[in-house]
């Protein structure tokens, strides 16, 4: 048995109060008859539960695509710094997301959030290799040799062992750097291994998604196509993509 009001949040009707609103002023039924009591219990397997005519199927899967600006941490709390949990606007708040993998505080760029337990673990588990397409920018002109080398696979001053990646430079102090792994901090230190330090970090592309015009700090919903295209683990294509991802 669940209360009425959870099984309305958890479909995506609204927060606590926006429900306490629709409950109040009728909107809400239970198998055909109007319910205005939140606390009371209703069986989602067996009870019709609509708003305005419109069934309810209880806990809506839900995937957030946000632009993360610097200064956040990735975390769903944190009793000193804010998180990315502090840009989701308030009819968000009550869907349960946390974030898929994590950007160290200073990188920006997509990040995805969801309250699909299985989608999450599916997407950042190294051996579905969901690649990744980081812009950097950092010291130094990154050289064939460079390029080589994150092909081959780094291994780390501390014995972290990297899978192969992608790195193609764009010229004095900028590259793009594919990677199907979420090891920590570790397109920085790819970088730093190789004499190129990153000064900035943006996180273009994962799987199949891109930012597009989605401003910086803002979120949006992910589109049901999109969310299947996860679930299939499309990729990104491995190389030829810049000019499309610079204009």
């Amino acid at each position: 048995m669940l209360r009425l009001d959870k099984h309305l949040c958890d479909s995506g009707a609204g927060t606590r109060s926006q429900v306490k609103l629709l409950l109040k002023a009728g909107r809400v039924t239970v198998d055909g008859r109007v319910c205005k009591d939140g606390g009371s219990r209703i069986n989602p397997d067996t009870q019709q539960v609509a708003l305005d005519g419109a069934v309810l199927g209880g806990r809506r899967r839900t995937v957030v695509m946000m632009n993360k600006p610097a200064g956040y941490v990735t975390a769903t709390r944190d009793d000193d710094q804010a998180t990315v949990m502090d840009l989701l606007p308030p009819q968000m708040k009550h869907l349960e997301l946390k974030p898929i993998g994590r950007l160290d505080k200073a990188t920006e760029g997509l990040l995805l959030l969801t309250n699909d337990g299985e989608l999450l673990h599916r997407v950042i588990s190294p051996k579905k290799e969901v690649p990744k397409v980081y812009y950097a920018r950092h010291e130094g002109r990154a050289a064939e040799e460079d390029v080589e080398a994150f092909a081959g696979g780094l291994v780390l001053g501390d014995g972290t062992v990297c899978l192969p990646a992608l790195l193609e430079p764009m010229g004095e102090g900028q590259s793009l750097i594919t990677v199907r792994e979420g090891k920590y901090h570790q397109v920085r230190r790819m970088m730093a291994s190789r004499g190129l330090p990153v000064t900035y970090l943006e996180r273009w592309k994962e799987g199949s998604l891109t930012l597009g015009d989605l401003p910086r700090g803002q979120v949006r919903e992910l589109t049901e196509e999109e969310i299947q295209s996860l679930d299939r683990g499309e990729s990104c294509p491995d190389s030829g993509n810049t000019v499309n991802l610079l204009e």
